[in-house]
């Protein structure tokens, strides 16, 4: 298959075979792969993210894997700013570009631009971020009428931030995100959009087979080395599917065939949110792959 397009966008679920389609596609188009997986940017997490292996990015020209550094917490901002000069260097080059990845975000804020956020002045933002006394459903019956609408109850992250836009702001978070910037693809470019929904049952039995070869690659290892790196425990790689799980099989609090599962059914119930998401805001345009 060779694309006609200048720029493809591949989304899906984890495990649905995202990576193996673009370089596939990549391949046969002399394109280049960008990823769109907000996981994938760090380097502290090669096996555990899923990304690339060094065998596939020698199939293709790869960008934006493993550029991070863990310890940082990289927004959809921030991929849009690495982004930018990337799409203009191809466009300019007339090369033929694939963004890939599951951060359905990434892809709105791609074709669509991001929504204008305010600033939030710390002493609001450690106001919120410290309440651990308060469940998720009773920081949710705080939010304002929009917003808590939206806002499934059990979302404490999401929760906590637009609590902190409204009480900085006095506009909800649901105003600010209809605010919508400008996408970086020009609408002289052309586009075609992918997504791949395989089956649940497929789904789950690729996210058991590629957590156990996680394992057997060095899963382990790589956590072992994270924790030594003592990162906040709020930064996103600690918190990234496998992460805590195996940390607590590191720290003897439960045996490793408990951790593997805990992290695969960690993973198969990420998917599904992700199946959901999709489903619910890709709208048309988006052709199953």
């Amino acid at each position: 298959m060779k694309l006609d397009e200048d720029i493809i966008l591949i989304a899906g679920p984890t495990a649905s075979g995202k990576t193996s389609a673009a370089i596939e596609l990549a391949q046969t188009s002399d394109a280049v792969i960008i990823n769109a997986d907000s996981m994938q940017v760090y380097e502290d997490l090669r096996i555990v993210s899923a990304r690339p292996s060094d065998e596939e990015i020698a199939q293709a020209p790869h960008f934006l894997f493993g550029h991070m550094s863990g310890k940082q917490t990289y927004s959809v901002a921030h991929w849009l700013e690495d982004v930018r000069p990337l799409v203009d260097r191809f466009l300019l080059q007339k090369r033929k570009m694939i963004f890939v990845g599951g951060t359905g975000l990434y892809f709105n804020a791609l074709v669509d631009g991001l929504s204008p956020m305010p600033d939030i002045d710390e002493d609001i933002r450690q106001k919120f971020r410290t309440m651990d006394d308060a469940s998720s459903q009773e920081l949710h019956r705080m939010l304002d009428e929009k917003a808590a609408k939206e806002l499934r109850p059990s979302d404490r992250q999401r929760i906590i931030r637009a609590l902190e836009v409204y009480q900085a702001t006095g506009k909800s978070i649901i105003d600010w995100q209809a605010e919508k910037g400008d996408g970086l693809i020009p609408v002289t470019v052309s586009v075609k959009k992918y997504l791949i929904m395989p089956e649940r049952a497929s789904i789950h039995e690729r996210i058991n087979m590629r957590f156990d070869k996680m394992v057997e690659e060095g899963a382990l290892q790589e956590i072992e080395t994270l924790l030594d790196k003592n990162f906040a425990p709020t930064v996103p790689v600690m918190k990234a599917i496998g992460v805590p799980q195996l940390s607590a099989h590191l720290n003897g609090e439960i045996p490793l065939d408990e951790a593997i599962e805990k992290s695969k059914a960690a993973t198969r119930q990420y998917a599904k949110r992700q199946s959901t998401w999709f489903n619910n805001s890709f709208g048309g345009g988006w052709e199953k792959f």
